[in-house]
């Protein structure tokens, strides 16, 4: 276990290193963030000075390094054209979108598997061929034509919920929340319905598959053979063995959660890092645009990470290293 976490830990570093010099090295050739920072009237000599006082003069290795070294302790620079650090950014504007994220995830996840679980166990019935229509058109349609659709129906015709903005919020500490509020409530529902529509039903309709090839192995006809009720074999037997690869692809997807925000925050005018990461793009603000994706990168890796040592308590068969205790 220890070595394996190990190897896997010395691969997540090789891997965010890999990430960020692939994005910092893209990054440098969007455009001229000077260009940006200084008016018309702004001489020669002094977008030269501005420039060497950035390091932007700097030999590209040297960039990447003192890149490397600040991010190691959270310290990704000055955010160009804010003129404040990138972690002071981020910090106001990270617990938008984890908050965004998190109950989108959840959604997922604890909608996702019952609805893929009924909809194999009861498949011929018109509530699981309703989800199943359903899933069709949240897994087809793109995140932003969902959120306008929703705009459209809740906000504009039947003017139920907010459309844009994250309504009042409750600073806690250094955490901003509107979980606290019922404007922050409402404000809530729409972009984290439409963020986790297709998660949802993708995680549904794998279950659903998943569910369905169990259910036609031989231990389970054995199972009900010895007169076990239906639910012990249905959540005890093949439920178990269906979360394997279920769990793959949950891990995979919470991570796509935080990069399809940028979609949802766009079309809600959500302010997270979403939001942040589109406007840092428009105006070249490469420390912003780097930091965002290696956050992202982090999340990711250590997802994955987590979903690896999942394996071995969701299947004893299973070792860490990946083959059976046997051998």
């Amino acid at each position: 276990m220890f070595s394996f976490l190990i190897k896997r830990l010395l691969q997540s570093f090789m891997v965010l290193l890999s990430v960020a010099f692939i994005a910092f090295a893209l990054f440098k050739f969007v455009g001229d963030p000077i260009n940006n920072m200084v008016g018309q009237d702004t001489t020669l000599v002094e977008r030269e000075a501005l420039a060497e006082r950035l390091g932007l003069n700097d030999p590209f290795p040297i960039q990447f390094f003192n890149f490397i070294k600040g991010a190691a302790v959270g310290d990704f620079g000055l955010s160009y054209r804010h003129k404040v650090p990138v972690s002071q950014l981020i910090a106001e504007r990270a617990p938008a979108t984890l908050e965004l994220s998190i109950i989108s995830a959840l959604l997922s996840v604890f909608i996702g598997i019952p609805m893929g679980v009924y909809t194999a166990i009861r498949r011929k019935g018109f509530l699981s061929r309703s989800f199943m229509t359903v899933s069709l058109v949240g897994i087809s349609l793109p995140t932003f034509l969902i959120g306008i659709l929703f705009i459209f129906l809740f906000g504009v015709i039947l003017r139920w919920l907010p459309t844009f903005g994250r309504g009042e919020v409750v600073q806690i500490g250094f955490w901003s929340t509107g979980l606290l509020t019922w404007s922050g409530i409402k404000s809530l529902i729409l972009p984290a319905v439409t963020l986790a529509l297709f998660q949802m039903t993708l995680i549904m309709r794998l279950v659903r598959t998943e569910m369905l090839e169990v259910l036609t192995t031989d231990y389970i006809k054995f199972a009900r053979a010895r007169g076990l009720k239906e639910n012990a074999v249905n959540f005890g037997h093949a439920l178990k063995n269906t979360l394997i690869p279920v769990i793959t692809i949950i891990g995979l997807q919470l991570g796509l959660v935080m990069a399809f925000a940028i979609i949802t925050e766009t079309v809600f005018q959500w302010p997270g890092m979403g939001m942040l990461f589109i406007q840092a793009i428009e105006e070249v603000d490469v420390p912003v645009m780097a930091a965002y994706l290696m956050m992202i990168s982090v999340v990711f890796v250590a997802i994955n990470l987590a979903v690896d040592i999942l394996y071995a308590f969701v299947d004893p068969r299973l070792t860490i290293d990946g083959g059976s205790k046997h051998g």
